[in-house]
């Protein structure tokens, strides 16, 4: 399900997403999902190594690669958007029990 929310972005920033937004044919929420997505998948593992995902680094390399290439086809682009928002959903949670359990641990 998605929730509006209201982000302020740096120009450079704004310009970026929109910018590959429009080069692979995505709005730019999509590309902003896609981006948050993609960080969050490379940050998981340093912050929890003993964390298992199933998209390995040069996985995610590759997805970027092939997602950015201009002769993937737009649902082909999708698909892997979709691959990359499950795992990044999997690897959320386990990152929000783990925040859960320490803050109700401090409290």
């Amino acid at each position: 399900m998605l929730k509006r929310h209201q982000i302020l972005l740096n120009d450079w920033l704004a310009e970026h997403l929109k910018l590959i937004a429009q080069r692979n044919d995505f709005s730019f929420s999509e590309m902003t999902r896609i981006v948050l997505c993609e960080g969050l998948l490379r940050t998981c593992p340093t912050l929890h190594p003993e964390y298992k995902s199933k998209i390995k680094p040069q996985e995610l390399s590759n997805l970027a690669k092939e997602g950015s290439d201009l002769e993937t086809p737009l649902e082909k682009k999708h698909q892997l958007a979709s691959k990359l928002y499950f795992e990044a959903r999997k690897a959320i949670e386990y990152m929000n029990a783990k925040v859960n359990k320490e803050f109700k641990n401090k409290h």
